[in-house]
């Protein structure tokens, strides 16, 4: 026992070195089975454009790999054309010919299937590479409509914080769907922290795989009084830490004072050497873009305004607004063009 002991640190490693060794393979092994699905796929679109194949074929295809082939799965005439509708959906698109490579087929075939756009297509493949989704969480992202609302985002930043982190844009959304704390109708802060520690797993998915979590009610000690954080993260990322101020109602101006408070407390008693000055997040019920830029505008410390829902947004109302936002910008391009 102590032999194993002295050796633990050993072990460790080599463990590791066998774990990224079966990691590596296991990706080779998936973009050898999306390559031989894009092969098949690219094989059907050509037959079926020329007319020479049509439902009646594909089925008969797929009956004859199970006969010759009983031990291969995957190719259900449902699937096959699946094949055919992935090629033709990216053999226009190089970059994203390369990217989707990279995901599972099932996730392939989620992004595939519940998004329209090409770039809403990139949207969720970026993401789910970078986020590492299992096919559950990426599902979630895209009935959430993240990328509607990362298209449609105001976020509402301190300056302060943009020169310190200038990656937190990308990091941060603008709004967060929280449908997943089933919170009652009239609920209180302490409601919405309890529910929120109580689903951490769903609330760091929703704000980004990168955020760790410190505590609840984080208590800080400056002078002879006691104060304390509703929530606290580090993030790795930014390497910071980032303090989460909950609030039930809409933006005040009053409340970046207390998070400025709460900062440079953790930047005096908590932060490490070797990491960034912390930030800060309140999390409203609503806000008001004007109140919030003035509010904003001379403000010192590094805080951002964000704002929540409790349900989740119908994706039909997000759209239209997705619509209405391209109008409205492709009428102000048409205007300065007439202009010039």
């Amino acid at each position: 026992m102590n032999e194993i002991i002295n050796y633990e640190r050993d072990f460790i490693e080599v463990r590791e070195i066998i774990r990224r060794a079966r990691f590596r393979a296991l990706k080779s092994v998936n973009r050898e089975l999306i390559d031989l699905y894009w092969s098949v796929g690219e094989y059907l679109s050509k037959k079926v454009e020329d007319e020479t194949w049509g439902k009646g074929v594909v089925k008969n295809l797929s009956d004859f790999l199970r006969m010759e082939e009983p031990d291969l799965k995957g190719f259900s005439a449902q699937n096959l054309w699946r094949m055919k509708q992935f090629y033709e959906t990216y053999c226009d698109h190089s970059k994203l010919s390369s990217l989707m490579r990279e995901l599972s087929w099932t996730n392939n075939i989620i992004i595939m299937s519940k998004t329209k756009s090409i770039e809403e297509k990139e949207f969720y493949i970026s993401s789910a590479i970078k986020e590492q989704y299992t096919t559950r969480e990426l599902a979630r992202q895209i009935d959430a409509c993240v990328y509607e609302r990362q298209i449609l985002s105001h976020q509402n930043v301190s300056a302060t914080l943009t020169q310190i982190h200038p990656s937190f844009p990308v990091v941060f959304k603008d709004k967060y769907v929280l449908d997943f704390l089933n919170l009652p109708h009239d609920f209180s802060e302490k409601d919405l922290q309890k529910a929120i520690v109580e689903n951490l797993k769903h609330f760091i998915l929703e704000f980004g795989k990168d955020f760790a979590f410190v505590g609840e009610e984080y208590r800080l000690q400056v002078g002879n009084h006691d104060y304390y954080i509703d929530l606290l993260f580090y993030h790795r990322g930014l390497r910071c830490l980032v303090a989460l101020e909950l609030k039930i109602t809409e933006f005040k101006p009053e409340y970046l004072g207390k998070v400025e408070f709460y900062l440079e407390a953790l930047d005096r008693d908590h932060r490490k050497e070797h990491e960034n000055p912390s930030v800060g997040v309140i999390l409203c019920k609503g806000k008001d873009d004007e109140v919030v830029e003035y509010a904003l505008s001379r403000a010192l410390s590094p805080t951002m305004i964000a704002e929540y829902e409790t349900k989740l947004i119908p994706k039909s109302l997000l759209e239209q607004k997705l619509r209405e936002f391209s109008e409205l910008v492709a009428g102000e391009l048409e205007y300065e063009e007439a202009g010039d």
